[in-house]
């Protein structure tokens, strides 16, 4: 990726030069590459909390007991993660005119 503000080589990741995008298709990308930084932010939150809630002494393997506490976290994290994302959604559409 070039830098430089004139917008000479850049690269929006992807192997995309931004000089060749529509603006749809940039706005398409940077909307993409949000939503996977969102995924991976998502993804090491439930890791860290439901790792530290349901192996308290990690040993070489996981017991049954521990899969299953995973599990259960993991479907709790997400489905508050919904809510919270679905009630988020709907006050940020109430305050668009």
């Amino acid at each position: 990726m070039s830098s430089g503000f004139g917008g000479a080589g850049l690269d929006l990741g992807g192997g995309s030069n931004i000089e060749s995008m529509s603006k749809d298709e940039i706005i398409h990308q940077i909307r993409s590459q949000a939503a996977l930084a969102g995924a991976q932010e998502l993804i090491s939150s439930i890791s860290k909390h439901c790792f530290k809630m349901c192996v308290p002494a990690p040993g070489p393997s996981l017991g049954s007991s521990d899969e299953g506490c995973l599990g259960r976290c993991i479907d709790k994290y997400l489905a508050a993660w919904d809510a919270v994302s679905r009630t988020y959604v709907a006050h940020v559409q109430k305050q668009q005119p």
